[in-house]
């Protein structure tokens, strides 16, 4: 059976890249409420997660620049597995129709192309190569002690406001 939610309750969205339908199975938003608690194996597995990250020197400044100047197939060889995994996994949930844990169906949109993900593209690549930072490992390397890269988070959260408050005049 079908739920139809009304226009006020649904959340706001960029209506450029993605159309939603009015029923709550394709919000993709969990509708279950759970104790705070809950939330702590989210925490664990981003411990795990920025360990791994560190112990594979993914966050290293030197393996990134290495990858930039073309010296080391490390990063390549990570990055390319990830994609993998990733082409793999959305085969498998759209194949088999995995739900999530809780039994919820998920859901998967195509998104609209638009030249301003080239743009976007190129300078998140620029940002990288420059200070060897982003934004997944930055946490990770300020936690491994490169306190430095404080500037490069407050950079990126400075340029995600600056974009919000321009986005609207940018050309589609």
């Amino acid at each position: 059976m079908e739920t139809i939610i009304e226009k006020s309750r649904l959340p706001e969205m960029n209506t450029d890249f993605e159309v939603r339908s009015l029923d709550t199975a394709s919000l993709n938003e969990s509708e279950l409420q759970h104790p705070w608690w809950y939330n702590l194996k989210y925490f664990a597995a981003g411990i795990l997660f920025g360990i791994i990250l560190v112990k594979a020197e993914i966050i290293s400044w030197f393996r990134i620049q290495e990858m930039f100047r073309l010296q080391s197939f490390h990063m390549y060889g990570v990055i390319g597995s990830a994609i993998v995994v990733g082409i793999i996994s959305i085969w498998i949930i759209k194949r088999f129709k995995i739900k999530t844990i809780y039994g919820e169906p998920i859901v998967l949109r195509s998104k609209k192309f638009h030249k301003g993900q080239i743009y976007g593209g190129v300078l998140f690549g620029l940002g990288w190569a420059i200070t060897g930072a982003c934004p997944g490992p930055l946490f990770a390397q300020i936690g491994a002690g490169f306190t430095v890269v404080t500037i490069t988070l407050l950079s990126a959260i400075g340029g995600t406001w600056v974009y919000g408050k321009i986005r609207e005049k940018l050309p589609h």
